[in-house]
């Protein structure tokens, strides 16, 4: 394959991009408190970030010649005037000194996050006439093949440039048609949807005031709720809960409800701690509901194990438990109280009215898929139909606010257009889904923040044992806030278009592999494609889409057809679709891979065919796992794109919780391919052997690694990695067809783990002073490179599993043996020297045998146990014990010891419990028999600037 095409014209994302200065402002923008208008719309997932998504769109017409600096000033980075030098050194700058600033990020930075500024019209005229030279007199028109939550399209719009936007999902597709089409086609709405918003609400509140009563002139906000069952010791009903927080501030301070039996009962008082009680006498974190999930009987302390606690769930053996109250009292603010009788009164209202209505005890009783990757876990625990997800009382809430809506429907047909009612309804629907997200038995009560959570925040249908029944009428998340920030948020859109003088962008419903656009009609195709297997859209949003079938079925009749979702011609890798047809050869894994591998060529191969000849297509590619990425290579390959850019740009903060440990990557990928003006001829393509494509490959990554060590781009050592794999990919693909020795053809995940291991070489030098690695054992030496490049002791089982291969370890077959780590939830959890040494100070014969390591012992299979080993000592007996076991041993001329001992020290956090015994084992009185070699940074404070500093640091 060619890695060039003399007919190409040059465009910007073939050059250098001003990627550190893009990565910061995406870093501004990942603020809960302060994010794009859309996101607020409603719920949906991996939203890429306005920066990003500008870069992208832009750097991918504009043409080569075009600066740095002029792309940044084209995306609104930088205050409109004063700025002396280049911009991307005044945002750097200001970076730096963001943590002293005083003052709102805005008034620091001198400006706004750039989604809230829409380029002039003059600077709009300039970029088009730009373009028209570009692109042959014409403005190049931008199609997003999946368009999800709209962030490409939308910013493509911004620009005046004509923009198409495809998605499969009818979920999205609404979202879409909110941000694209309404408020270029129909304008401001904000006093219409304010009007009939609070009609809404005021029919459905009156409905609502006897499930939801008043108490001594507070209403009631919210109930934090759980399930109880019955002991079947003592007949006592024992709630399942981890905790009786309602409000926790710190481990002793915040409010709770105590539990008291009374005639094997169980009540409640309110406490704050510590005024009314210390943790000492109470505490709240000892629920009855161990970690593992058994759970004690409070009045006669019997255990019921987790399966029986599961199962009785399961069968509907259990009763709905009001732990608590927050309410809004007649001053407007907010208090808690404990459940009273009135309450359940109120919870047995609402079941009645449920179970006696036949529209209500019919309500969504369709089945929820049983083996789903996402719904399997909430099926699992008896929730089988769509209902089952609500309670009564929340399943009750949301059918009178969907009644209201029907009710206010048909009067705003009579009163306005069609096309007005249509933007009108269909905004005014959005907030069912937003209510649903907060209100069900998947949504989480929060012991933090008093406060419901999202029921799908963590990708996943999650069984919870404290759930929050909301009350949508007033408090928190109530529908008046709820829908009050749909319409800011469509009002804000309005804003940003309200300038542009170009048509709605044209929406399409259905699937990329089979996109309506004409042959070679498509200049620019920017992609934020899905993500394999770490997000399963479809499931997840079907918990939305039965909700809005009820609200908009005769309002966009074509999107709601079916009962639910598409997840055939979904683009993930499901294994849950394959269950019934694998066999032995064929497992369900390996073939939802093959599934996503020919789903996405399909697509790609659609775009393709919808570019021009010499058009381009910009993938954004968030994700870690090496299937991923050879699952997309092969797919560009397949489709015959050209591979000529890749970029690296920080797109969220590695920290974020919803995050860690999953597959998805805190840094974008910009992954550009150009459609040649001659067709190439894969059928007579000269094989290439990999014996002459791999040292490039290794040259390619190690040359990427150094460049983003040395840019000042902020990057996890993971991503700097991940970012190698673009420059390492293009090798592949400028040589492909690429076959071993035997004629066989080699996959680009052998081109990927080559990637790996030059790359990890390459942190090896830059961060681990004065060490070989390559010295120590392979166990030991997996060991140090997993903390080393993933700075954290859980991460993903690909990752782990792929550095092992580079050093020849099968991670699997060391699992039980050295006990060095262990799987949870797909994920690798790495143990320090307190899950592997048994303990000195018992006798030998009483012993955990589980444990590995015998720290009598007079030699050890491996460095790392030895260390292991040490720490414990030191940290049972002390240092004249440790001394002389450390010169039983000769570990003060074991260099294999001290090598490991120094690694771990460079590569454990220093909160660490084995780094702090590693440190005192270096410059204790045992450091004269270690006799260790450092250099100055390895115990300097991780304020200090050392080669310890995270790489997130500007």
């Amino acid at each position: 394959m060619t890695d060039h095409d003399d007919n190409l014209k040059p465009l910007a994302i073939e050059g250098k991009l001003p990627l550190k200065a893009v990565g910061i402002e995406n870093l501004k923008e990942d603020n809960p408190k302060h994010m794009p208008p859309h996101r607020y719309l409603h719920p949906w997932f991996a939203r890429r970030p306005t920066p990003a998504a500008r870069l992208a769109i832009l750097s991918s017409v504009l043409p080569a010649d075009t600066s740095g600096e002029e792309i940044l000033d084209l995306m609104q980075i930088g205050p409109k005037e004063g700025v002396s030098g280049k911009l991307s050194d005044y945002v750097e700058k200001k970076k730096a000194t963001e943590d002293s600033r005083s003052g709102t990020l805005g008034e620091h930075y001198g400006y706004p996050r750039i989604y809230e500024r829409t380029p002039s019209d003059s600077q709009r005229k300039e970029l088009h006439d730009k373009l028209r030279d570009q692109w042959g007199g014409d403005l190049p028109k931008v199609l997003d093949p999946t368009a999800g939550g709209g962030v490409i399209p939308f910013e493509s719009l911004r620009y005046g440039l004509p923009t198409e936007a495809n998605e499969l999902n009818p979920v999205p597709t609404v979202i879409l048609e909110t941000m694209l089409k309404y408020p270029l086609s129909v304008g401001r709405l904000r006093e219409e949807l304010t009007e009939w918003a609070e009609e809404i609400d005021k029919r459905a509140s009156q409905q609502l005031e006897d499930v939801f009563p008043a108490s001594d002139g507070s209403r009631p906000s919210h109930y934090a709720c759980a399930y109880s069952i019955t002991c079947p010791s003592c007949g006592c009903e024992v709630p399942v809960v981890p905790s009786w927080w309602l409000l926790k501030r710190s481990s002793s301070k915040g409010i709770a409800v105590q539990p008291h039996i009374e005639d094997n009962e169980i009540k409640y008082e309110l406490v704050n701690l510590p005024d009314d009680v210390s943790k000492d006498e109470f505490n709240p974190q000892d629920g009855p509901r161990s970690r593992g999930g058994n759970t004690e009987c409070l009045s006669c302390n019997v255990v019921i194990e987790s399966d029986e606690v599961k199962q009785r769930i399961k069968n509907g053996e259990y009763e709905d438990e009001i732990l608590g109250v927050k309410c809004i009292n007649s001053s407007g603010t907010s208090e808690y109280r404990a459940a009273t009788d009135e309450d359940y009164k109120a919870l047995k209202k609402a079941e009645d009215r449920v179970s006696s209505n036949y529209e209500t005890f019919s309500l969504l009783d369709s089945n929820i898929p049983p083996n789903g990757q996402k719904t399997s876990e909430a099926v699992g625990f008896g929730l089988t139909e769509w209902r089952d997800l609500f309670s009564s009382r929340q399943l009750l809430a949301h059918y009178e606010y969907w009644q209201a809506f029907e009710e206010v429907k048909d009067e705003v047909y009579k009163k306005y257009s069609d096309e007005r009612a249509e933007a009108i309804t269909t905004v005014l629907s959005l907030a069912s889904g937003k209510l649903v997200d907060r209100n069900s038995r998947l949504s989480p009560y929060s012991i933090s923040r008093g406060y419901p959570e999202n029921a799908v925040g963590g990708k996943n249908y999650t069984f919870q044992w404290l759930y929050v029944d909301n009350n949508p009428s007033i408090g928190d998340q109530c529908y008046q806030d709820t829908i009050g920030r749909i319409i800011d948020s469509y009002e804000l859109l309005v804003d940003y278009t309200s300038s542009v003088d170009v048509d709605p962008v044209s929406v399409v419903n259905g699937d990329a592999a089979d996109l309506p656009y004409d042959d070679q009609s498509i200049q620019s195709a920017v992609v934020d494609p899905p993500y394999y297997s770490s997000i399963m859209y479809s499931e997840l949003s079907d918990l939305f889409y039965v909700w809005l079938r009820k609200y908009l079925n005769d309002v966009h009749s074509d999107l709601f057809t079916f009962e639910l979702t598409d997840k055939e011609s979904e683009a993930v890798a499901n294994p849950s679709q394959f269950a019934d047809v694998e066999d032995s050869s064929n497992k369900k894994s390996n073939l939802a891979k093959e599934h996503y591998e020919e789903k996405m060529s399909e697509i790609f191969s659609e775009i393709y065919r919808s570019l021009e000849p010499g058009g381009v297509m910009t993938v954004m590619f968030t994700h870690k796992e090496s299937d991923a990425w050879d699952t997309l290579t092969m797919s560009l390959i397949n489709s015959g794109f050209i591979v000529t850019s890749t970029h690296p740009i920080t797109s969220e903060m590695p920290d974020r919780l919803d995050m860690q440990g999953n597959a998805s990557a805190d840094s974008t990928l910009l992954l550009t391919g150009r459609r040649p003006h001659e067709e190439r001829d894969p059928e007579n393509a000269v094989p290439t052997l990999w014996s002459d494509v791999e040292a490039d490959t290794r040259a390619a990554a190690k040359e990427a690694a150094r460049d983003l060590l040395e840019s000042g781009i902020s990057l996890t050592k993971t991503d700097i990695i991940i970012s190698a794999f673009g420059p390492t990919l293009r090798v592949y693909a400028d040589a492909y067809p690429v076959v071993d020795d035997q004629d066989e053809e080699v996959p680009p995940r052998k081109a990927l783990e080559t990637a790996r291991e030059a790359v990890t070489q390459i942190l090896v030098d830059e961060y681990l002073e004065g060490m070989d690695v390559d010295t120590l054992d392979d166990v030991t030496e997996w060991y140090v490179l997993c903390w080393l490049v993933h700075e954290s002791e859980t991460f993903s089982y690909d990752e782990g599993r792929q550095l092992g291969l580079g050093i020849g370890v099968d991670i699997d077959e060391i699992k039980r043996s050295t006990k060095t780590w262990h799987k949870s939830l797909g994920d690798i959890n790495l143990h320090g020297h307190g899950d592997r040494v048994q303990n000195i100070n018992e006798k030998p014969e009483d012993r955990s045998n589980r444990l590995p390591i015998d720290p009598d012992d007079l030699s050890f299979p491996r460095s790392l146990d030895a260390v292991h080993a040490a720490m414990h000592v030191y940290d049972k007996k002390g240092e004249t014990v440790t001394l002389e076991w450390l010169r039983e041993r000769n570990y003060d001329t074991d260099s294999q010891f001290k090598a490991t001992l120094k690694a771990l020290l460079q590569v454990l956090p220093k909160n660490h419990e084995d780094w702090e015994l590693a440190r005192d084992l270096a410059v204790g009185r045992t450091s004269d028999v270690l006799d260790l070699d450092f250099g100055p940074n390895i115990f300097a404070d991780d304020r200090e600037d050392t080669s310890q500093q995270s790489l997130e640091e500007f």
